[in-house]
């Protein structure tokens, strides 16, 4: 299960009155796992930034005046999306500005972004699972407890990792051990203690089987929490 989760800053507000793409950030889970592969662009919109735009995400006009436009990494962009799903929180906002930027290639070979991945909006899986509450991601991270620190100003690769932790603490964590495979010889630094050497670690490691009511009640919150997620929910 490939999901790539995705933001855009852009020049404005609105595409129908000619605001563009300034910056793509895209994270890619496999199998509910940050993969650490990701894409990441700046581009030249052909217009000024909107001061009101720069306040939000600080990027100027002058830092983009040498960056490629839209037609240059379209390619590239659509390739690394490709069949997979997008997690985008308000997706409707950045679907019609990716939509709006394929809409201005001569030729457009692509058609629009639902012609080669599904859609998936958190803001909305976020309004199902907590009604009447706040659904910014801001909001979302105070709640899920997902560190967001380091985001003084919005960017579009900072906000598509810090959507990543929230989307997987909304649909029930990451999956991962932290244990690497057996060609690594190695743990990643402050991993775990490096008094406990990787063959004390298996040793200590216990393989424990579900029962079957475990297996009725796992399956049963799976079936909820697809439901809640809108989102076919499979591990």
């Amino acid at each position: 299960m490939r999901q790539i989760i995705l933001d855009t800053e852009t020049t404005g507000i609105d595409p129908k009155k000619g605001h563009r793409i300034i910056e793509i950030g895209a994270v890619e889970v496999i199998n509910r796992r940050i993969t650490g592969s990701y894409y990441h662009q700046y581009i030249h919109p052909e217009r000024e930034v909107e001061q009101e735009a720069i306040d939000v995400h600080g990027i100027t006009n002058e830092f983009l005046t040498d960056k490629p436009l839209f037609q240059a990494i379209v390619d590239e962009f659509i390739d690394f999306v490709k069949g997979a799903e997008l997690i985008i929180h308000n997706a409707p906002f950045d679907v019609g500005f990716i939509n709006h930027e394929l809409s201005l290639l001569t030729p457009n070979n692509w058609g629009i972004i639902e012609d080669h991945c599904k859609i998936t909006d958190t803001l909305k899986m976020a309004r199902r699972m907590y009604p009447g509450q706040r659904a910014s991601l801001d909001a979302l991270c105070k709640r899920l407890m997902v560190d967001n620190s380091n985001r003084t100003l919005h960017g579009a690769l900072l906000d598509s990792e810090i959507l990543a932790d929230v989307y997987l603490a909304m649909t029930g964590g990451q999956v991962s051990l932290g244990l690497k495979t057996q060609q690594e010889s190695q743990f990643d630094p402050g991993t775990l203690s490096s008094s406990l050497s990787q063959s004390r670690l298996v040793e200590q490691l216990r393989l424990i089987h579900p029962s079957d009511e475990e297996l009725a009640a796992h399956k049963a919150y799976l079936a909820q929490l697809s439901k809640e997620s809108n989102s076919e929910i499979n591990w």
